[in-house]
């Protein structure tokens, strides 16, 4: 069995383990440390198979990590096993978001086109600015920069696929 990446969405790499009681070291993909709550289920995964579905007990920052106790996982002999590992959720275990935010998961890979349908090719990745975030848009050599803003962003269509900005003066140069 392996893990349907359609499903689940990779929120981290155990990268070590802390202390004595087996809590990992996790270098977090997400946004936001909620993901690893208290009561939360995770699946860790080791390329591509599962290697166990656990739940959360505790989780704390730690330098550049995150330190996270699992049900089931009490020594340093239990966690070392896991080191490598991924940490994976269900995308239907993640909260819902407001209307007109989305999940990066959800806008890499869509199409990107102008407000009179020229194609300015495919969402290959997003990152924060601190203001807002920005997606990175590809076709063929050419990458434009997109600020994912509400004047710039006029639709999201994700059961099409497809993206509609409004790109301002110079920003396709």
């Amino acid at each position: 069995m392996t893990v349907d990446e359609t499903r689940y969405l990779a929120i981290g790499e155990v990268v070590g383990i802390h202390g004595i009681r087996g809590h990992l070291k996790v270098l977090s993909y997400a946004e936001s440390v909620d993901l690893f709550a208290s009561g939360n289920k995770l699946v860790l995964s080791r390329k591509g198979k599962p290697a166990g579905t656990f739940v959360v007990v505790s989780c704390r920052p730690h330098k550049r990590v995150i330190l996270i106790e699992l049900e089931g996982i009490h020594s340093i002999e239990a966690a070392e096993g896991f080191v490598g590992c991924e940490l994976v959720v269900d995308k239907e275990s993640l909260p819902p978001l407001e209307k007109g935010l989305y999940y990066w998961f959800e806008i890499i890979g869509l199409e990107v086109y102008t407000l009179d349908n020229r194609a300015l090719g495919r969402v290959q990745a997003v990152f924060p600015t601190g203001s807002n975030d920005v997606y990175v848009v590809r076709r063929g050599k050419k990458e434009v920069l997109i600020p994912a803003l509400d004047s710039v962003v006029v639709d999201v269509d994700l059961k099409q696929g497809i993206m509609k900005v409004d790109l301002p003066e110079g920003l396709e140069d």
